[in-house]
């Protein structure tokens, strides 16, 4: 397996789940790049334990036949590495296909990095041509594609009566391992790299009455606001169901509501989406006013007499 981001990771623990002996390679320092250290370390382990080879910092360079066998040939801290393997599954960048259409031809722009110029109601700079999806990014996702599909095509019918600008505040991602990891907004190592202040609230599933049950208490939530606001920057969860737990905070990050919202709502009893619920929970006590805590605990003495 040639590639560590979302696919690769993804294809190496299935192949490894069918039997194959899998080697990953990936050229930069870890996989999973776009997530935080912790999750990236935490998938390698559970891909290794599960007998999958993770082969970091590697660079490919060549593929050669050296008496029958095919080799991989790597580059790994100045030094040559050699990969026998029998199949080779490639996972790396995809790019925008967008010549041989005719757009050429027409004038239709194209941004720098291949991708069709749109504007926010996903019309080219030609009004009675839209785009959707990868073609114009800047998401590779399906969701979006569909999330952009829906505008180009009203937007299209309907344009000249009504236009929807397409939203692509809040896009979340999830990638489908076992356990699964799920982010939207910020992360930890974004926040810190564009040196926006935030807290950081976690949640061990662990502490999760469901996924105790059915032993799946690993993984976590981690959850970003800004110091002393409930309001959420971003939020990772690894584990199970986690892309399903993210919906919540799809909704409350786009429709501007916090934490104290989450904590507000009833969530059933045992289930795992309980877990934001109590993720929300000790954003709270984290932040309880002590002070009026003081007065209320004075007021209930004074009561008692």
């Amino acid at each position: 397996m040639l590639g560590g981001g979302p696919i690769g990771c993804e294809m190496t623990q299935a192949f490894a789940r069918f039997g194959a002996q899998v080697t990953q390679v990936e050229m930069a320092p870890r996989l999973m790049g776009r997530e935080d250290p912790e999750v990236a370390d935490f998938i390698c382990a559970r891909f290794e334990a599960e007998g999958a080879r993770v082969l970091t910092g590697h660079a490919a360079q060549e593929i050669i036949l050296r008496e029958g066998e095919k080799i991989l040939v790597c580059a790994h801290q100045e030094q040559r590495v050699e990969i026998a393997f029998d199949a080779l599954l490639v996972a790396v960048v995809r790019r925008a296909r967008t010549r041989g259409f005719g757009l050429e031809e027409l004038g239709v722009r194209v941004r720098e990095g291949g991708t069709l110029d749109a504007d926010p109601f996903l019309r080219t700079n030609f009004p009675n041509i839209f785009c959707a999806g990868d073609v114009t990014g800047p998401y590779q996702f399906t969701h979006t594609a569909a999330h952009q599909a829906w505008h180009a095509s009203v937007n299209a019918l309907f344009g000249d009566l009504k236009k929807f600008r397409a939203d692509d505040r809040v896009i979340p991602w999830c990638t489908f391992t076992d356990p699964e990891v799920a982010r939207v907004g910020l992360n930890e190592s974004e926040a810190r790299h564009q040196g926006i202040a935030h807290e950081v609230t976690r949640l061990d599933l662990a502490e999760l009455d469901r996924a105790i049950a059915e032993g799946e208490e690993h993984g976590w939530l981690k959850i970003l606001t800004p110091p002393g606001k409930d309001k959420i920057l971003g939020v990772t969860i690894v584990g199970t169901h986690a892309g399903d737990l993210l919906a919540e905070y799809i909704l409350t990050m786009k429709h501007g509501l916090g934490l104290n919202q989450i904590l507000g709502t009833i969530h059933p009893y045992p289930t795992f989406a309980e877990a934001n619920k109590l993720a929300a929970g000790a954003w709270k006590k984290a932040h309880a006013p002590q002070k009026l805590l003081a007065w209320v605990e004075k007021y209930h003495a004074w009561r008692r007499g």
